[in-house]
């Protein structure tokens, strides 16, 4: 309680002695009733002498500074976009754990170049997001369509007492109905009581719109917010209400001075406020545009200390001012999903979708359990659901990283319904959501992609870019749009500035537009441009790097006659061996990697014909890498075991005797991955002696194999003729262990960067052995025999 009431004392005097230091050197304005130049001076000289009078404060050693929590993610903050996340520091419970939040040092209240005086009334820093009146005021051009993101209030009308409507903004008046109002500030002066001040502030908040700028500039309203601050402890709790709320109707700069006076004598009353006095007061805060983190400490406490009155309109807007100031307390998500799940049955379509963007933008993971259950309920009257509801469930599924079948079955109906009335930054998190599931449906890639060149003007370069990238990832081909990517691109271009700012998206973008071979040259030479490159690296993300080598080695295999910038080698190396000590530590532990590099080395005679590399680092992943030579037998690749032998060593078999040439079928693979025979195998026949191997002893029924395959003179004249060998040249082969993660969801259809490596590495000149999980999984429990047996027929089946 000390602390609070110091932090209040603290920020009124500091707010007033600036004032004081900046109405000596402040320029007269002559507002419209003629008041005179003398009139003001007798103001200024008595607001100086009441300075000295009536004010102390009492020492108190606690701490000045009040540890305010923000996301590391800092841009996400900064950027002026009520929907955008990009991509999040921090992932669901039941995905990815970890905190990446970080404690930043104090708040500082004033400044001598930031006083009541400066007001920049004018001018919001660049840095703030849009107050919910801006953003409701926003006219549709600016985004193609408009959204209210408080449409939810219209569910219930037990949200009147935890809300302000912006839709019912007080019946305007004119200029000269406020003038009374004024005069009265300067006859009165310092005699003013709480009621006036209070009384004037809602009489001046029903000002028309185009007026406030006049009255913010009017010397007598200045001192009206001085009255306020003076009389600030003798406000009644619905006096301060009001005046928060007139401030919303004022417009009054969330940056403004007077704004850290009022935070501070809310949170000195904290214990003294209703729940639905510290809800109200919380979204006036959002109204003004804000960021208010001790207050909302003190209504997240207050809230857990009322859960028993909590019922839906309680729960909808906490979760909605939770979004907005982009952090929930940890003590809090337990609660707030245990009411959740209690009042569920309850919620109306809006309340879904408001639930689902506070919970997104404020980052917070609850289990997966409980996210199914939301979006079942979502699921029940999607066709009821705005589109902007709609797009928050998105969002919220791809932040949770879960794939509900029912529901994104039912975007590929309500998505082409939906695209023509939709705005640009929704079609695009539709498109996002759907890549980062890994989730292809070309009727809701068709809609987005025909709707997106009709909104080019109101498109930013990060939608365009994530549109890239999401439709890239997916594979969605140019063909099958000509004029979705020409138009994205076009826009980049006509944008290029803001890439100054935000670099990455310039390289999401052209990796998003490498996925399907497009490769525009001006904005490519831009991205690996030695200034580009600075100041990309100017970033302490590794991801920017690696962004950039990728898209260093794709122009460098894709377009054989660039003759544009390249990364340098000394860059490409530095990043490589970054890349290499990462998947040595994570992919090349991996169960099926070190089983598929043993099974070859054993298959292929030692380790010398296998090597595990990384054969094209800008692809960031790993392969088993094999030489064959032009009679089919395996060819030493290992660099530093190369120098000491240059031949086969003869202590092996050759490869000619170790099992090669097979002609793989249906048949023959269901035999060697399922250990049994089919009627008409090729077991019917007579049997020959067994092959004299070295490593690959017959048993004793005259099978190569356990319960595996009986070897016949078909089978194994078969398997001793390789096959596609007639060159001269070796062939260079390229293992790769490839998951469903590689493809999109429920399909045989690579995803764009995995679909673009095995592209490079048939540009570099490698044939492909793919070994599925779903298959060498169950191969890791056989024995060593059927492995051999299967990578056999895996690497032959690539010639």
């Amino acid at each position: 309680m000390a602390a609070c009431v110091l932090y209040w004392r603290a920020a009124r005097l500091r707010s007033l002695l600036n004032w004081r230091n900046c109405f000596t050197r402040a320029q007269h304005f002559r507002s419209e009733d003629g008041i005179t130049d003398q009139a003001e001076k007798e103001v200024l000289h008595h607001q100086e002498n009441s300075f000295h009078v009536g004010y102390s404060l009492h020492y108190n050693p606690l701490p000045y500074h009040c540890a305010v929590w923000k996301s590391s993610n800092s841009h996400c903050q900064t950027n002026n976009n009520e929907d955008d996340e990009c991509i999040f520091p921090q992932a669901p419970s039941f995905w990815q754990q970890g905190s990446h939040y970080s404690l930043c040092c104090s708040r500082h209240l004033s400044s001598s170049k930031n006083t009541l005086l400066d007001l920049a009334f004018n001018k919001v820093p660049e840095s703030k997001r849009p107050s919910a009146l801006q953003y409701h005021n926003r006219k549709p051009e600016l985004s193609g369509v408009k959204v209210d993101p408080r449409a939810f209030l219209k569910c219930r009308p037990e949200y009147a007492s935890v809300t302000l409507d912006l839709n019912d903004r007080p019946h305007p008046i004119e200029w000269g109905d406020v003038l009374p109002f004024l005069q009265k500030v300067s006859v009165l002066k310092g005699k003013m009581k709480p009621s006036d001040v209070s009384e004037s502030f809602v009489k001046l908040s029903k000002l028309h719109p185009d007026k406030l700028t006049l009255l913010r500039s009017d010397q007598r309203f200045i001192m009206l917010l001085r009255y306020s601050v003076q009389h600030l402890r003798l406000f009644f709790l619905p006096q301060l209400l009001e005046v928060l709320e007139s401030f919303v109707w004022l417009d009054v700069p969330s940056s403004h001075t007077v704004l850290e006076v009022y935070e501070a004598e809310l949170c000195h009353r904290a214990n003294q406020m209703s729940l639905h006095q510290m809800l109200l007061a919380a979204d006036l805060w959002r109204c003004i545009g804000k960021q208010t983190p001790q207050f909302l400490q003190c209504l997240y406490d207050s809230f857990n200390q009322h859960l028993r009155q909590v019922g839906v309109p309680e729960l909808v807007q906490i979760l909605y001012i939770i979004g907005e100031g982009r952090h929930c307390p940890k003590d809090l998500i337990h609660s707030l999903e245990q009411l959740l799940l209690r009042h569920l049955h309850r919620l109306h379509p809006e309340e879904i979708g408001t639930i689902c963007l506070g919970l997104f933008k404020s980052q917070t993971s609850i289990s997966e359990g409980a996210v199914t259950r939301i979006v079942d309920c979502a699921f029940s009257f999607v066709t009821e659901m705005s589109d902007f509801a709609m797009v928050n469930v998105m969002k919220y599924l791809r932040f949770s990283y879960l794939f509900h079948r029912a529901w994104l079955e039912a975007m590929a109906q309500e998505v082409p319904r939906r695209a023509h009335g939709m705005a640009v930054q929704g079609l695009m998190h539709l498109a996002l959501t759907c890549s980062a599931l890994h989730y292809r449906n070309d009727r809701i890639l068709t809609a987005i992609a025909e709707k997106i060149p009709l909104l080019m003007p109101y498109c930013r370069n990060k939608d365009s870019c994530k549109l890239l990238w999401a439709f890239g990832t997916l594979g969605f081909l140019p063909s099958q749009n000509p004029s979705f990517y020409p138009s994205l691109t076009e826009t980049l271009r006509q944008r290029k500035a803001e890439f100054q700012r935000y670099p990455e998206h310039l390289l999401t973008g052209l990796l998003g537009l490498a996925f399907v071979s497009q490769f525009p040259e001006d904005l490519v030479a831009l991205a690996l441009s030695p200034d580009f490159v600075s100041l990309a690296l100017k970033s302490t993300q590794l991801e920017l790097k690696k962004d950039l080598l990728t898209l260093d080695g794709a122009v460098a295999l894709e377009l054989p006659r660039w003759t544009g910038p390249r990364l340098s080698l000394e860059l490409r190396e530095e990043v490589a061996e970054m890349l290499w000590k990462f998947v040595q530590s994570d992919v090349c532990q991996k169960p099926e990697v070190l089983e598929a590099e043993s099974a070859l080395q054993d298959l292929l005679g030692g380790e010398k014909f296998v090597c595990k590399r990384m054969i094209l680092p800008h692809t960031r992943s790993i392969d088993l890498e094999v030489h064959l030579d032009s009679t089919g037998q395996p060819i030493p690749v290992n660099p530093s075991i190369l120098e000491h032998h240059i031949s086969i060593s003869p202590s092996h078999p050759s490869w000619e005797n170790l099992n090669s040439g097979v002609i793989i079928t249906d048949k023959l693979l269901a035999q060697l991955i399922n250990g049994r025979n089919s009627p008409d195998s090729p077991a019917s026949s007579a049997r020959i002696e067994p092959a004299h191997l070295h490593r690959l002893p017959p048993d004793e029924g005259g099978r190569l194999f356990d319960s595996v395959l009986d070897l016949t003179s078909d089978v194994t004249k078969s398997l001793t003729k390789p096959r596609g060998l007639e060159s001269k040249d070796p062939v260079k082969v390229a293992v790769q262990i490839s998951n469903r993660n590689h493809y999109c969801s429920q399909s045989q259809r690579l995803l764009g960067f995995h679909a673009m490596k095995r592209r490079h590495l048939k540009m570099a000149g490698y044939r492909i052995v793919e070994l599925g999980l779903q298959e060498w999984m169950p191969m890791l429990r056989k024995s060593r025999k059927e492995k051999l047996a299967y990578l056999h027929c895996k690497i032959y089946e690539s010639l």
